[in-house]
């Protein structure tokens, strides 16, 4: 039986295979942090610290963080009270050199791998629609809005991202398959690699996900 409280995960998968949902889920169950790096970057943005502004000046200039800045900013967020005893990592790491280097600063229980195919990653991004106004998430197949491209909440108008668009997603999709598919092959040849089938139902999955990891 696993130590509920006292886990350190890392969230794999291609976009699309529901990392942010399942980590949603799970830490209700596991009582620890969720941290991406977008939010991590978004916090240090907002406090105006020193990396903070870096990153502010970098994602202006529309470049792509450095591993150097995101390892030091994922150290420094780990290194906070909430996340000493057990966290969920998403987004991060995206590279082995970015593997590498949370080796140096923390231990990771356990890698765990959404596993989805580019066919039902391409069905379920490229029928994500979002409300303009509020925010709020349809998809065309599996929850459309009961008037076509009009929000049921707040009636504000359905749009489809750009980067949810077929190209967009196929170019995402090469992206993770050279950047950050090593990485199943780095955690599963250290024995830490748990697979999960993200193709059911999110109640499903969350079930999977317990029974992987014996909680």
């Amino acid at each position: 039986m696993a130590n509920m409280g006292y886990m350190k995960l890392i969230f794999l998968g291609p976009p699309g295979s529901g990392k942010g949902t399942l980590a949603a889920r799970v830490v209700d169950i596991l009582k620890v942090p969720h941290i991406s790096t977008g939010a991590i970057f978004r916090a240090a943005i907002a406090t105006k610290s020193f990396l903070g502004l870096r990153v502010k000046a970098i994602i202006d200039a529309g470049h792509l963080v450095s591993d150097r800045i995101t390892i030091e900013m994922v150290k420094e967020r780990l290194a906070q009270a909430d996340a000493r005893q057990g966290y969920i990592l998403d987004g991060f790491p995206r590279t082995i050199p970015q593997a590498e280097a949370l080796d140096g600063f923390s231990t990771v229980d356990k890698a765990v791998d959404l596993d989805l195919s580019d066919a039902l990653v391409l069905e379920r991004l490229s029928g994500r629609r979002i409300c303009r106004k509020c925010g709020f998430t349809y998809h065309a197949t599996f929850n459309p809005p009961k008037k076509a491209d009009i929000c049921d909440t707040c009636g504000g108008e359905i749009y489809t991202r750009d980067d949810d668009r077929e190209k967009a997603i196929q170019e995402r999709l090469e992206v993770y398959r050279e950047q950050t598919a090593p990485l199943i092959d780095y955690y599963r040849k250290k024995g830490l690699l748990v697979e999960v089938d993200a193709r059911p139902t999110v109640d499903l999955v969350v079930e999977n996900f317990r029974k992987a990891l014996g909680l």
